[in-house]
């Protein structure tokens, strides 16, 4: 089976080959999700991490009226809850956009690597704290950012994420995310994104086909998002001892 977090982590630096050897034994145990099926419920205890495989899923939460905020978009390659080997409970639920192969990492696994792999720990830690900076733009831009930047910064973001695991030809991509959901995403209606994304067609920036998404115009989208991808340190490396 591939496996997009090896890919994903050596964007950070080369593994050797005992370190390659453990991430692919860690997926060995996987699990098929269908499409808005529930990957791990808010609130539980778990003895494992979840590592999207294939598919895109979503992290979230609801208020105490019902809302749903969508708090994160996961892609191949990303732990949707590493934080849950330390973090118990968990104060949010994971939940499968489209059908997602995921693979469930147990914590003994991890506690593992943390005794035996130091330099496969940083870099795992280092991919919590892209996650944590991640949702810092997020709130950013749900803060201080109109819905058209929001959205256009959103898709600059998605881009330049899937690019990094090789899911990204010719700037188009699979966005299987529906208006509905952007708007739990950005504090929107479903009516308002609608507006907001035929703009950014009818401005030549986008064309969307289904669920394929195309950028048209990619200079022009990162201005109209005022978007800086640093905090994605997608090619940063880490150094070993």
């Amino acid at each position: 089976m591939t496996n997009p977090l090896i890919q994903k982590l050596e964007r950070h630096g080369i593994l050797f080959q005992d370190e390659r050897q453990i991430l692919q034994q860690i997926i060995a145990r996987t699990v098929v999700y269908k499409p808005r099926e529930e990957i791990a419920h808010g609130g539980s205890s778990l003895s494992y991490s979840s590592l999207i495989v294939s598919g895109f899923a979503v992290r979230q939460n609801h208020s105490p009226e019902g809302q749903r905020q969508i708090t994160a978009l996961h892609i191949p390659g990303d732990f949707a809850d590493l934080h849950s080997f330390l973090l118990k409970p968990l104060d949010d639920g994971v939940v499968a956009l489209t059908t997602c192969t995921v693979a469930l990492v147990a914590h003994s696994d991890l506690k593992e690597i943390t005794r035996c792999f130091p330099y496969l720990t940083r870099v795992l830690w280092f991919c919590t704290l892209v996650d944590a900076a991640i949702h810092r733009a997020w709130l950013t831009t749900l803060g201080r950012m109109e819905a058209r930047a929001r959205l256009a910064h959103f898709l600059c973001e998605l881009r330049d994420r899937l690019d990094s695991v090789g899911l990204v030809n010719e700037n188009s991509f699979e966005m299987p995310i529906t208006q509905e959901e952007l708007g739990d995403a950005f504090g929107i209606s479903t009516v308002h994104v609608n507006r907001v994304l035929q703009e950014l067609r009818s401005e030549g920036l986008i064309t969307s086909q289904g669920k394929l998404m195309i950028i048209n115009d990619w200079a022009r989208l990162q201005e109209a998002a005022q978007y800086n991808p640093e905090y994605l340190h997608v090619d940063q490396k880490i150094e070993r001892d």
